[in-house]
């Protein structure tokens, strides 16, 4: 379903990504604390001879173009856990193991405001797991200890001092976060209730009234979390509406919205002996991208990403991999539908194939052929200091180091970049 267009090395291990919500920009939060903007080609034309109205080659599909770095800075001292956008994409908020949360300008990377984040009692620095921005005026922000704090935006130095509300859903760090779109009686088009997971539990947080359910303990650790609506409904027991999570065991559940003590389906996305692979990380393919069916991409620990139909409940295709070693931490399309993974010190764009239909891909597709793809023009190796960070080991990784071998970007192509000699 989706050919490797190119492979972006990263200076340092990825810890996070965001895509900017209207423009085809991708930022990045590292091991080392940088975080750092890309802005990605002109997305491929669907005429023959793969020009635009204006006549310009798609740079995908020629080959010849580069990813430039839009900017790139050490924004926090110990590695930068977490990254979101802002709505309207004007702010880039980032947290990092030192204890710091900041909004700066997504078009430049100046800081326009930040605060200490609230230490945790026993531990002193509570490092943050995940940052959202549920809308203009709330940002919410998940730690190591399973606090949620929420942010009041509607002040002139964009962040307030201290959060407005503080919650703690589980007794174990949050891991994802996923909003639950408005309901039709909303007066602000805005979502006000989200889904937690952290440990072996998922949560249901209100904005205005604070944590409404808890799960019963699921026996399985739960990483990843996205809504999905437009399903099939049945009379009595479904609207169409589920929230599908990820568990470290290689199982994607299914729960039903308004039902969330317990899970309503299982899929197995990997089903290896004694448990399969964690699934660190999912997004919903768009529509318009695909068969135009319900169809989820999951980021596996084994370094693959897999795609599961919906309706079907299970995964279709060959896995797509993304690499030989390290978990796919990041999944999510730009607004050219383009995929773009990250895990361990690279990032991959892929494409959509001209056939879509066929569920079975051609094994004599190799990776690396292609004359979409060329060699690197340059390396990433001006920050001597961008290594791991020994900060690290703080947080319940979900990344997993493989016992395997082999050249992490065997079997691709790597786009070149500017923006960082």
């Amino acid at each position: 379903m989706f050919e490797n267009l190119c492979t972006l090395p990263l200076s340092s291990e990825l810890f996070t990504q965001a895509l900017h919500p209207t423009e085809s920009v991708l930022a990045v939060g590292l091991s080392g604390g940088h975080v750092q903007c890309f802005r990605l080609p002109a997305v491929a034309s669907s005429s023959s001879d793969d020009e635009d109205a204006d006549g310009d080659t798609s740079v995908l599909s020629s080959g010849t173009g580069t990813i430039d770095t839009e900017w790139r800075t050490r924004r926090h001292k110990g590695s930068c856990r977490t990254l979101a956008y802002s709505l309207d994409g004007e702010i880039l908020y980032s947290a990092g193991t030192d204890g710091l949360l900041k909004a700066a300008s997504s078009s430049t990377g100046q800081v326009v405001s930040k605060i200490y984040i609230p230490h945790d009692s026993t531990k002193g620095i509570d490092p943050p797991t995940l940052v959202h921005a549920l809308s203009p005026q709330t940002l919410l922000l998940a730690t190591d200890s399973a606090a949620l704090h929420l942010y009041d935006l509607r002040t002139p130095s964009t962040l307030s001092s201290k959060p407005s509300q503080t919650h703690r859903p589980h007794d174990d760090y949050i891991s994802s976060l996923t909003p639950l779109p408005p309901t039709q009686a909303s007066t602000s088009g805005f979502s006000k209730q989200w889904v937690t997971t952290g440990g072996t539990t998922l949560a249901v947080t209100d904005l205005r009234r604070g944590v409404l359910v808890k799960s019963e303990d699921q026996e399985e650790e739960l990483l990843s979390s996205v809504f999905v609506g437009g399903l099939p409904s049945r009379p009595g027991r479904s609207k169409g509406e589920k929230v599908l999570v990820g568990s470290s065991n290689g199982i994607l559940t299914l729960w039903e919205r308004g039902i969330w003590d317990d899970q309503d389906e299982r899929i197995i996305v990997d089903g290896g002996r004694g448990g399969g692979e964690s699934l660190d990380t999912l997004v919903l393919m768009p529509e318009d991208v695909g068969d135009g069916g319900k169809n989820v991409c999951v980021g596996v620990g084994d370094g693959t990403i897999r795609i599961v139909k919906l309706g079907l409940n299970k995964v279709i295709g060959e896995p797509l991999r993304h690499d030989e070693v390290e978990a796919v931490v990041g999944l999510g399309f730009d607004i050219g539908g383009r995929l773009i993974s990250g895990g361990g010190s690279i990032i991959k764009v892929w494409q959509e194939k001209m056939n879509l239909d066929s569920e079975e891909e051609e094994d004599s597709d190799d990776e690396g052929t292609g004359a979409k793809k060329r060699a690197a023009e340059g390396s990433d190796s001006d920050d001597g200091d961008d290594a791991n960070s020994s900060d690290e080991d703080g947080r319940k990784s979900r990344r997993k180091k493989r016992k395997t071998t082999g050249g992490k970007n065997q079997g691709n192509g790597i786009l070149g970049f500017k923006g960082l000699e």
